[in-house]
């Protein structure tokens, strides 16, 4: 496979997820991070700099709009929930162990 083809992969691949994820709002980012160890903001944060590395200055907030579709404090108030305490316990049990 040429290298043209497999970014043009990788990038619809990329796009599907983030469908995926858009399609999902049900799922916490404290979910993500407890079983694959990443969440919407990570993807941001690598989305960033991906960017910065290509000499594209991108803030936080501006790359965390292009993963959630939407301003972040959007996001936040119309779909984020509190963390539960299972969740909380979770998710500090995840990071112990894979930390």
């Amino acid at each position: 496979m040429d290298k043209q083809t497999e970014t043009e992969l990788q990038a619809a691949a990329f796009r599907r997820l983030l469908q995926h994820l858009d399609e999902r709002k049900d799922v916490q980012n404290i979910d993500l991070m407890i079983h694959g160890g990443f969440c919407r903001n990570c993807l941001a944060d690598w989305y960033r700099e991906a960017a910065e590395e290509r000499g594209i200055t991108m803030d936080k907030m501006e790359a965390r709009e292009e993963i959630y579709g939407m301003p972040f404090a959007a996001w936040k108030e119309k779909y984020q929930k509190d963390a539960s305490p299972e969740q909380v316990a979770a998710f500090e049990a995840s990071q112990k162990k894979h930390g």
